[in-house]
This record gives C-alpha cells, sequence and structure tokens, in this order.
C-alpha cells in the first residue's frame, strides 16, 4: 500500500521526493475524482444548454469595487497562516517531513513567517486599493452559462461532502467520537461515502435554485459524472488501505481468476494508511509497518470496476432519456443496488433492526433503491402526461 504519493513514487520509480509526504495518497485520488466528475458534469450541461433544456442567465457585476472588510480580514488571516506554516515548515523540514498531517494541523510554525505573510497580504492590498481610488464604480450585466457553476458547485460539494462524511461516519461510530471529538473531526481518516452525497447534495441543489436553474437537468447532468467520481475516489480507498476493505476471505481463489494477480481476490493491505494488523518483519518505516494477520476482499477496487461500468451505462443512455429526474433517479438506484450488494462482503458498524443485522450503508442504500424506482416511475408518467397535453 501507499499512505502518500512520495511511497508511491519510491515503489514505482525509484525515486525518494521527501515533500510528495504531504500528498496523501487518499486526498490525491479523491480529488482527481471531483475533477473527472467536473470533466463530464461540465461536458453534459453543455450538451443539454444546446439543447434548450438549460439556460444562461443575466447576473450583475460592478467593476471597481472595493474589497469588503470581511475579505481584507480573512486574506490576512490566510496569508498569516501560510507564512507561518511555510517558514515553520522550511526550518524544521526533517521533523515536518517525517508526518507531515499531524505537522500541519498542529500549533508549530514560525511566527517571523507569519509576520512576512501578514505584511505582503496589507502591501498587495494597499496597492490594489490605490489603483482604484479615483475610479468610478460600474454596474455591468453579463450572461453566465449554467457550466460556468460547475466550479462552484464542486467547491460546495467538496466542503459540505467532507463535513457530511465526518459527520456520518461519526454517527455510526460514536464510541471513537466520544474517546476523542477533535481527533475524530479533524483527521484525515474516517469518512462515509454517504454522508458526503446527500449533504454535498442538499447543498449544490440549494445553490442551483438560488442561481435560477433548472434542479431536475442540473442533477441528471450530474448523474454520470458523480458515479464516475465515486469509482476514482475508491482507487484511494485501495492504494491508501484507508480501512474500507471487506471481510476476511480464506477462500481459495477461484479458477476464472487464475490469470488475475491473488490480491484482486484477497489481500493483506501491507503498509495500509491506518497502521492497522500485524507488524511487517523487517520493516524500517516509523509508520505504516503493519498488515491484516488474514487477508480480506478488496472492495474498494471491486467499487471502482462496479461504478465504473455502471458510469459506462449512464453516459451512453443521458441522451436517450428525455424526461427531467428520470437520469439522477437511474443513478439512485444503480448506486443503492451497487452499495447493497458491496456491504455483504464489506467490514462495517451493524445495527440491530426488527431482529435483523444491518449496516448504516445497507439502510440508505435501500433508500436509495425505493426513491430511484419511485422517481423513475413518478418522473416518466409525469413526462408522458406533458407530452399528451402538449
Amino acid at each position: 500500500m501507499y499512505p502518500t504519493i512520495y511511497h508511491l513514487v519510491k515503489d514505482l520509480f525509484g525515486f525518494e521526493i521527501g515533500i510528495l509526504r504531504v500528498v496523501q495518497s487518499f486526498g490525491f485520488f479523491v480529488a482527481f475524482g471531483f475533477l473527472s466528475a467536473a470533466f463530464f458534469w461540465t461536458n453534459e450541461l453543455k450538451r443539454k444548454e444546446e439543447l434548450g433544456l438549460l439556460n444562461p442567465q443575466k447576473v450583475k457585476r460592478i467593476e471597481n469595487a472595493p474589497v469588503s472588510l470581511v475579505e481584507r480580514i480573512f486574506m490576512l488571516l490566510i496569508s498569516f497562516v501560510l507564512g507561518f506554516k511555510l517558514l515553520g515548515i522550511t526550518m524544521n523540514y526533517d521533523e515536518f517531513i517525517q508526518k507531515p498531517p499531524a505537522y500541519l494541523l498542529s500549533a508549530k510554525g514560525n511566527l517571523f513567517g507569519g509576520i512576512i505573510g501578514l505584511a505582503i497580504a496589507w502591501y498587495m492590498q494597499y496597492s490594489d486599493a490605490k489603483k482604484l481610488k479615483g475610479k468610478a464604480q460600474v454596474e455591468k450585466e453579463l450572461l453566465m452559462h449554467p457550466y460556468e457553476h460547475v466550479g462552484n458547485m464542486i467547491m460546495i460539494a467538496v466542503v459540505s461532502g467532507i463535513l457530511g462524511a465526518k459527520i456520518f461516519h461519526n454517527l455510526e461510530n460514536p464510541d471513537e467520537f466520544m474517546a476523542d471529538p477533535v481527533g475524530a473531526m479533524f483527521s484525515f481518516s474516517g469518512l462515509t461515502m454517504y454522508g458526503g452525497l446527500i449533504l454535498g447534495a442538499i447543498c449544490v441543489i440549494y445553490y442551483a435554485k438560488r442561481n435560477k436553474l433548472t434542479v431536475l437537468h442540473v442533477v441528471d447532468a450530474s448523474a454520470p459524472a458523480i458515479m464516475l467520481g465515486y469509482a476514482v475516489g475508491r482507487v484511494g480507498c485501495q492504494v491508501a488501505g484507508d480501512g474500507d476493505w471487506g471481510i476476511d476471505n480464506l477462500a481459495a481463489k477461484p479458477d476464472w481468476m487464475s490469470f488475475l494477480p491473488d490480491w484482486m481476490w484477497a489481500y493483506n493491505y501491507p503498509h495500509n494508511v491506518n497502521s492497522v494488523g500485524i507488524p511487517i518483519p523487517g520493516c524500517m518505516e516509523e509508520e505504516h509497518c503493519a498488515m491484516l494477520a488474514n487477508p480480506v476482499f478488496p472492495t474498494p477496487f471491486y467499487e471502482t470496476i462496479m461504478c465504473t461500468f455502471l458510469f459506462g451505462v449512464l453516459w451512453m443512455v443521458r441522451k436517450k432519456i428525455q424526461a427531467p429526474g428520470l437520469m439522477f433517479s437511474l443513478y439512485l438506484l444503480l448506486n443503492g443496488i451497487e452499495r447493497f450488494l458491496i456491504e455483504s462482503i464489506r467490514v462495517n458498524s451493524v445495527y440491530h433492526i426488527f431482529g435483523r443485522d444491518i449496516t448504516q450503508a445497507q439502510i440508505i442504500s435501500s433508500i436509495l433503491i425505493l426513491l430511484g424506482i419511485a422517481g423513475i416511475v413518478y418522473f416518466r408518467k409525469k413526462h408522458s402526461n406533458t407530452i399528451s397535453q402538449s
């Protein structure tokens, strides 16, 4: 496993680039997943605009407007923190490179660096204000295309998604949260996919409504993109070994998989990012020297394969589906089925409901399946009625 991109580059190419220890493998692939989703979401929104299903909106922009006091204070604070941390890293590189996340989240840094960052930000604000002096504010009306909102919607999805993923993870693991509330909320591990999906979707829909975008067409356009983004993000889970693996798999590899690597059937996740398991003999690293005692199903890998296939299905049928809302309903159905199935071989906290054991993800995926079926029936009927009346 490769907890950071440093470990990945070192193993694959033999190069040791210390600064790459900062880049967590899981975070790297999650970011790449969001970028992949943004690309396909943008293209689908452009297609819908060309068909006349979405329209650009007029927005007002004020040129030569001074920066608000809140924005100035925020930029000064950010500049201070950046200077504080960057000079601290430069002066204490050996300490930083051992555990980058711990250093970045600590109160360690260099006060002089913070003052330099503050001074640079203040000078830039002073220069900008000087350039605007004497210039009249001019209000202009511009057209903003739906696809131009993707950057904002992705950022909203990132922030709200991480928050939702953390909240749902801590609800699923209350003992872990109560033992260390601060660590549980700000650690780099412990993210529940459905928490991110639910809160992220709510916030993006709110943004779309605020900006007068047709919500059904926006979410329809996002369906293939979300499926692909999730598939790419699961690569990060597999590469880092973040704990989203399956249950013990001690069975012999089936004959039909004989031509595939053994890890695709059962894997011990050596050097996993959480350092879970038994010590690895001969490992000289200060951390990440553990592997699972028993091999398990590599469920993140399975989900990447399944969701990449489902992305292909959604992408191929997107032009054939005419009813607004139907595409996203189909996504909910396929996503719910995929996740419900994978939970049968995945490690997870279990709830006891009506005498049966069920996981949080299975509860939510069951709801998504029902919502997907209901949505398909409702939006098809609504579209048929609209056509018959026109």
